[in-house]
Parts: structure tokens; C-alpha cells; sequence
């Protein structure tokens, strides 16, 4: 959660040898503001004018690190492949402001901003699905789990999207449950949080995808590696078993001998495969 890990870099290097021809990309457009900052996103798209559906981007990092543009490989893959990608910032935490929940409204008011200016960027409003790695996996989860929070900027349209993507987030906070990850990713979590669990457990449980799954929450693909030390593979297990519970359709994949960050180019390459094949069934026209 708290660098932008190597799996990110792996997956970079692999998509950046796809031809990027034919690709657009449109950096820093303004999607918000929050508290005198600007809210920022990219977007990457082809050349044709055949309307097509949409793929938000989200960084990892921890909540305090990382950027959009660390993910331009990754949206230009998506591109390439048939979707708009929309590599979205959002506040990062810092040790006096910005915590929970700004960065799940920032990528809420990301995915309203999309469907606002759907028909600038030529995509499906009803296509939208999100891919986020670590933290982005868990803020990209939110946005299949849970609709608006903050309903003060276009609260005409839905910030909940049609198809999740999470590689390696963290699912479930709630401080009742002992020991569900380790000292390090603690550490990380109370800083996001910005109170202890004992403080603010209701907080916890509210920052966790796992408790907001309903039999309306978005069909889900989950990447983990079995020995993630960061953040353990039974937070991508606990998503997969809450999902299943309410008959949410859900595919878990892990990946042997992986960590925090996929090495293999393997590993990447079925990833990647496997993410296009499930977004372009659940963003396919008639869904």
C-alpha cells in the first residue's frame, strides 16, 4: 500500500511494449477541487469516433504516494484495446489533512465528472468499470460497492461503476477481527484513517469494500499474490466470500510465489489478459 510497488513497474514495462499507435493522450484535465486543490485526471483514448465504453485508472501508493501518471502504461493498454481510460489523482494523505474519506469521494467525483462529460469523450456512461492496484484496488472496490458519499457536486448522476478490477487492495478494516494484516500495513491504514481502530472503529468498517457488499454490488476480478507480506492474500479472500454471500459474481486468481507486486512477466501477462476478456463482457453493449 505505501510504495508504488514493483508490480506496478512489471506492469508497466510488459504494457509499454504494446505499439501505442493510435492512442491519445489528454493529461491534466480538471475533474474537481477540494480544499484549493486541483483534482486531476488523463485520458487516453483512439482515434475513433465509435463510442465506446470507459476504464477509471487508480494508483497505489498507500494513500500518500504515487500519481496518475505512473498508470499511463496501463490506460494505454486499455486503450488500445477498445475502452477510454480515465488515470485518475486524487488527495493524497497528509500527516494534517486529507484523510479518509477524500480520496473516495475524489475518485467518486472522478467517475460523476465521466459520466457528465460522456459525450465530450465519446463513452457509454452505462459502460464504466475501474481497475485500481493496493490502495487503488481498494478505492477502485468502493466504487463497485457503494454509491455517493458526497452528493454536493453532480448528484444527478452515479458514481458507482459496472465492473471492478482489483489487483492486491486491502478489503475489510473492521477492528473487531484481530490480527487481519500486519504492523506495517497498520501503520499505513491508521494514517489513512487518521484515528486508531479503537478510536474510530466505525470509521474502519465505513473505508471497507467488504462491508458495503450488496446483491447490487459490481462483478468483481481479484489479482493476489499468496505471499503479499503487505497486505495479506485473505484481504482479496474476505472480498471474494462477502461477494459470494450475496451473490455477486466474483472470480479470485492467486498467483503463487508473488508478493506485493507481481515480478513474473507470467504473472502480468495473464493479469492483463484476463482483465480485458472480464471488462469487455461486463462493458459490452446490452449489459
Amino acid at each position: 500500500m505505501r510504495t508504488v510497488s514493483l508490480a506496478l513497474l512489471t506492469l508497466a514495462a510488459y504494457a509499454v511494449g504494446f505499439s501505442q499507435t493510435g492512442v491519445q493522450a489528454e493529461r491534466d484535465v480538471q475533474y474537481g477541487e477540494a480544499n484549493g486543490q486541483k483534482l486531476l485526471l488523463d485520458v487516453y483514448r483512439s482515434t475513433t469516433e465509435q463510442v465506446r465504453p470507459a476504464i477509471v485508472v487508480i494508483h497505489g501508493g498507500g494513500w500518500s504516494a504515487g500519481n496518475k501518471s505512473q498508470m499511463a502504461p496501463v490506460a494505454e493498454r486499455f486503450a488500445q484495446s477498445g475502452f477510454v481510460a480515465f488515470s485518475v489523482g486524487y488527495r493524497l494523505v497528509k500527516p494534517d489533512r486529507d484523510k479518509y474519506p477524500a480520496q473516495l469521494d475524489d475518485v467518486q467525483l472522478a467517475v460523476r465528472w465521466i459520466r457528465k462529460n460522456a459525450d465530450k469523450y465519446k463513452i457509454d456512461p452505462e459502460r464504466i468499470g475501474a481497475i485500481g492496484f493496493s490502495a487503488g484496488g481498494h478505492l477502485a472496490a468502493l466504487l463497485g460497492t457503494r454509491d455517493t458519499r458526497d452528493k454536493t457536486i453532480f448528484p444527478e448522476f452515479s458514481s458507482k461503476v459496472k465492473a471492478v478490477v482489483d489487483v492486491f487492495g486491502p478489503a475489510d478494516f473492521d477492528p473487531s477481527q484481530k490480527d487481519i494484516v500486519g504492523p506495517v500495513a497498520m501503520a499505513i491504514l491508521t494514517n489513512f484513517i487518521g484515528k486508531s481502530p479503537d478510536a474510530a472503529p466505525e470509521m474502519y468498517r465505513d473505508a471497507s469494500p467488504a462491508h458495503h457488499v450488496s446483491r447490487d454490488s459490481a462483478p468483481f476480478l481479484i489479482f493476489h499474490g499468496i505471499d503479499d507480506n503487505l497486505v495479506p492474500v485473505d484481504q482479496s479472500r474476505r472480498l471474494e466470500r462477502a461477494l459470494k454471500a450475496k451473490g455477486v459474481e466474483v472470480t479470485l486468481i492467486e498467483f503463487e510465489g508473488e508478493g506485493h507486486g507481481f515480478r513474473r512477466p507470467e504473472t502480468n501477462l495473464r493479469m492483463f489478459e484476463e482483465s480485458i476478456k472480464f471488462f469487455q463482457r461486463h462493458l459490452a453493449k446490452g449489459n
